[in-house]
Order: C-alpha cells, then sequence, then structure tokens
C-alpha cells in the first residue's frame, strides 16, 4: 500500500485510474520518406477530423454564448480550405517530408505572412493559424483535445491547473483531481466543489508522471491519494463510499425545503457557477439563485476579446434557466492568478495586489462598456444583478454607476429593452471596503463579501500559496471581526449582505453567520443541500459571536 498525502480541498472518495495531464508539446522533427501517399492520407484524415472538432466546437459555441462565439471555430475551418495554406503543406510532402513536419512548416510560413500585413484584420489572423496548426499537429501527434485522452471518466492528475485549463477540460471524463501545487482557493479546488467530486491538492512531486494509467482512491476529506490499499484498508473506502452514498440520497430530501431557521429566519441559498453549463449543477441542487457569476471565463476561454453578442448570449442563457431567479453576475475580475494574453498586462512583483479585477475595467472603458451592455441587454430576459469586485473606495463605484448610467441611456437610444431597475451590489474583499462599508452601503443594492480575497489580504496571505498552512486562516478573529463590521454598515443601511466565497459552506461558522444577521450565502452547488439540512435545524437567536473575541 502507497499512499500520498497532501490537502483535501474538496470533499468524498473516489476510486479510479489516475490520468496525468502533460502540456508537453512532442518535437516535430523533419522526417523523409518514400511512402508519399501514406503521408498525404494522414494529411487528409488529420484536416478531416480538425474540421469535425471545429464544427462540433462552433455549435457547443454557438449553443452556449451565440453567433459570434461560433464565428471564432468556423474562421478556424475556413484555414482549412484554404489552398495556399494546404498547399504548402502538400508540397512538402510531395517532396517526401512527412505530415508532421509540412503542417508545422506552412504554419509558419503562412501565419507569418498574415502578421507581415498591413491590414490590421489579415495580422490577428495570424493567431487563428497558428491555433489550426496546432490543432492538426495534436491530432497527428497523438496528443488529446482537451487534455484527457481516455474513453471512460479518470481521476485527471496533474502538477496544477490554471484557470483557462480548467475551464476547456472535458468535465464528463474526471471523477476526481489530484494535484502536486495548489490550495484549498485554487481554481482546481473550486472546479471540484463546484463539480461535486473529491479533490486533493499539494501532493508534491510525489505525483508525477509515473503514477500515470495507475488505480487510486482519492480522499477528499483527509487528503489522501491511496494507491494499492490492504484488504483492511479496501474494506474501510468502501464502507465509507456506500455511506457517502447513503448520505447524498437522505439529503434529496431537503430538495424542495424552505431555507428558514426553527425561529423563522430566512437565509437566501444561491450558487456560484463558473459558466452557463453550471447552471444545470444549480437547479439539480436546487439552488435558490446565482449569487456569484465569474464572467472572467468568456475571457480565458477564448483567443481575443469576447464581443457584447456573445457575452450576452451567455448571461442571457444563465437568466432565462433560473427562471426569475436572481442571477449576481461579477464584471471581470482577470489579474493576479487569472491572466488572459491579449490583455496585455505588465508582469507585475506582487499581481494580487496590482493591475486586476474593477481596476482593469475602470483603466479600459471600452471594455468595460462592452460588458456591461450584454449584462444590462440580458436583464430582460430574467433577475439580473450586476456586481463589481475589488472595490476600496467610493471614487470606484460612483464611476462604475456613471457607466452604468451611461450604457442604460444608449440602450434607451437604440430602442433595446432592459431592466432599468437592475440590481447593483459590490464585493467586500479588501480591508478598505470594510472601513469604507457605511458609505459604500448608501451607493449600491447589496454587498457579497468574497472572504478568500478578504482572507488573503486581511492576514497579508497570499490565497494561492500552499505552504503558508495555518497562517491562512479564514476563521481568524479578524477575518470574522471584518465580516461583522460589513453587515452591520449593509443592514444600517437597509441593504442585504451575503457571503460568495468558500467560507459561506462552512457549516461551523453558520451559528456565527446567523448571528451576525448574514442575508445569503452562495455556495457551491453541491453545498447547497447540507446547507439547507444545517439551516433548518438552526436557531437563529441562539448564534453566537464568540469567535470573533479570539
Amino acid at each position: 500500500m502507497n499512499i500520498l498525502h497532501g490537502q483535501g480541498v474538496s470533499k468524498g472518495i473516489q476510486r479510479g485510474t489516475i490520468y496525468f495531464y502533460s502540456r508537453r508539446q512532442a518535437v516535430v522533427e523533419p522526417r523523409q520518406t518514400e511512402d508519399v501517399a501514406g503521408e498525404r492520407e494522414r494529411l487528409a484524415q488529420a484536416r478531416e477530423r480538425a474540421g469535425s472538432q471545429l464544427q462540433e466546437m462552433a455549435e457547443l459555441a454557438r449553443a452556449q454564448a451565440g453567433e459570434s462565439a461560433a464565428l471564432l471555430f468556423e474562421t478556424h475551418a475556413m484555414f482549412l480550405e484554404d489552398e495556399d495554406y494546404t498547399g504548402a503543406m502538400d508540397e512538402l510532402v510531395d517532396q517526401g517530408y512527412n505530415a508532421e513536419y509540412a503542417v508545422q512548416q506552412a504554419g509558419e510560413q503562412f501565419s507569418a505572412m498574415l502578421a507581415g500585413m498591413d491590414d490590421p484584420y489579415m495580422q490577428e489572423r495570424a493567431a487563428d493559424v497558428k491555433d489550426v496548426t496546432g490543432r492538426l499537429l495534436n491530432i497527428l501527434m497523438g496528443v488529446a483535445e482537451g487534455g484527457i485522452d481516455s474513453a471512460g471518466p479518470v481521476i485527471l492528475a496533474a502538477d496544477d491547473l490554471a484557470p483557462s485549463e480548467t475551464i476547456q477540460l472535458d468535465k464528463s471524463k474526471i471523477l476526481a483531481i489530484a494535484t502536486q501545487r495548489g490550495s484549498g482557493n485554487s481554481h482546481t479546488a473550486i472546479l471540484a466543489r463546484t463539480m461535486g467530486i473529491p479533490a486533493v491538492c499539494g501532493l508534491g512531486t510525489a505525483l508525477d508522471e509515473s503514477c500515470h494509467g495507475k488505480e487510486a482512491f482519492i480522499v477528499g476529506e483527509t487528503g489522501q491519494v491511496i494507491f494499492d490499499p490492504d484488504p483492511e484498508t479496501l474494506q474501510s473506502l468502501e464502507t465509507r463510499q456506500a455511506q457517502q452514498a447513503q448520505r447524498q440520497e437522505l439529503l434529496r430530501a431537503m430538495v424542495g425545503q424552505e431555507d428558514v431557521t426553527l425561529d423563522g429566519k430566512h437565509v437566501k441559498l444561491y450558487c456560484n457557477i463558473g459558466s452557463p453549463e453550471d447552471v444545470d449543477a444549480v437547479l439539480a441542487n436546487d439552488g435558490q439563485g446565482i449569487g456569484l457569476f465569474r464572467s472572467e471565463f468568456l475571457y480565458l476561454a477564448a483567443s481575443d476579446y469576447p464581443d457584447e453578442e456573445a457575452q450576452f448570449q451567455a448571461y442571457k442563457a444563465a437568466a432565462s434557466a433560473m427562471n426569475g431567479k436572481r442571477v449576481i453576475i461579477r464584471t471581470l475580475d482577470i489579474g493576479a492568478d487569472k491572466q488572459v494574453d491579449y490583455f496585455n498586462l505588465s508582469k507585475e512583483e506582487n499581481p494580487a495586489m496590482g493591475l486586476r479585477a474593477i481596476r482593469i475595467c475602470l483603466n479600459r472603458p471600452e471594455v468595460f462598456r462592452t460588458q456591461l451592455r450584454a449584462l444590462y441587454r440580458a436583464s430582460a430576459y430574467g433577475k439580473v444583478a450586476i456586481m463589481f469586485p475589488m472595490i476600496t473606495s467610493v471614487w470606484e463605484v460612483k464611476e462604475c454607476r456613471r457607466a452604468c448610467q451611461k450604457v442604460m441611456e444608449e440602450l434607451t437610444d437604440e430602442g433595446i429593452p432592459f431592466n432599468r431597475d437592475t440590481e447593483l451590489g459590490i464585493m467586500i474583499e479588501t480591508p478598505a471596503a470594510v472601513f469604507m462599508a457605511p458609505e459604500l452601503a448608501q451607493l449600491v443594492d447589496f454587498f457579497s463579501v468574497g472572504t478568500n480575497d478578504l482572507t488573503q489580504y486581511v492576514l497579508a496571505c497570499d490565497r494561492q500559496c500552499n505552504d503558508l498552512g495555518k497562517f491562512y486562516d479564514p476563521h481568524h478573529p479578524a477575518v470574522l471581526r471584518a465580516l461583522k463590521l460589513a453587515a452591520d454598515a449593509a443592514h444600517a443601511a437597509g441593504i442585504w449582505i451575503g457571503i460568495c466565497g468558500e467560507l459561506g459552506a462552512d457549516l461551523r461558522l453558520l451559528p456565527t453567520f446567523l448571528a451576525m444577521g448574514i442575508d445569503e450565502l452562495s455556495v457551491s452547488p453541491t453545498a447547497v443541500l447540507p446547507l439547507r439540512a444545517a439551516i433548518r435545524q438552526s436557531i437563529a437567536a441562539q448564534g453566537t459571536l464568540e469567535l470573533l473575541e479570539g
């Protein structure tokens, strides 16, 4: 029996085969062959398969985000029919070169030609050619599209996963996740909790490519990855799996029940999601709204700025699917650990405190305007609310409101329908926002506390650094006191306050949240029913603030 120890970041026990996710690109080398006909056939099959993949992706993008999103993949498909591009490949194959080398060389030549043109539109197409070339090479060299080349679901293992990678993974093939690095606040952990699958981070280099293909148990509660369990351990794990399934079945009885304490305190139970696809999980777990829609998924998954139509279709899809329940969409929150190449952000010594979130939006008003137009247009199709992240000052909120007013005037002039009473809120995730909460509360309709970042900034602990361990403590009295100050300011101004950070699902803190008068908890979809069960067994009046005392 071999046990690897890490940090459990998403509960549950799962058994499966390890699939080690690798980003290493195989080296393309020129190779002469006498089988020209065979290489031509390989190349033709690769083009055909690439065309099919791009068509499927265009249809998926159209369903999820509209025509503009689909156009990107349709443009890529068009290059497979370009005679100059494909002709350069054919010419090299006819000279006796292998198909991989022919594709690579044609791609480099064609993209360089486009990049050297005076027309900005044609220059932008150079990136499309590189993407198509990479797709063809992946097919020829057997590199899995989407990162998981498996017929069935697997335990996904990796050094770590970037936000852009988690978005593009085929989630239907993931049973559990194990990573060398990362922490409970990493995007890998957030993805796992959203999916309701076990995950262990911080396993170190003991988890490497030699684990690929081996069967293992992932134990989310203890942070273990167990290979070849002895008979006693195997029996214990299988028993716990059965108990886990039984608990889930009992929780299904909570579906349709009110989120109310024994003494009548109502708490809104909402969900955090990262894309319209996650709405299915919200509905399946009976979430009563969406408290945090991370709109950055649109930017992370794109190779260029997503346009208004693509964003509108995504927001509209979520709002419509929730059928009148509140959908709070956070405006663009990139920077820090969420980097997007085409934004060309400068490298920063301390990106967590640098140009990120609302700071980027206020510095790039056209990017902000495009998103706000899409959000307000979507407000005609459901109960959309807009939330601004990383707020520190009153002037920032006033600038946001001015931008919203300008967009509403534009849409009115254009005769485009929208909800003029769309709620505006801010995230409380900096000490400055806590201290300014009384003034900020006068300008917005609600607060939502991002406890992950609030903990980071209050305790001066990098939330992405697993080595900090006990120093990153969301239960620290300073964090809880900050939360209480924000709650008091919200209620004094007559607005509601929620929590959308991971702390919202912490059942140990529920009595404290009830005592503070927290009005809403937005959690991973799979955390809704356990939290509802706990709320329905609680007495709000017996909530305690003892944890704030240190």
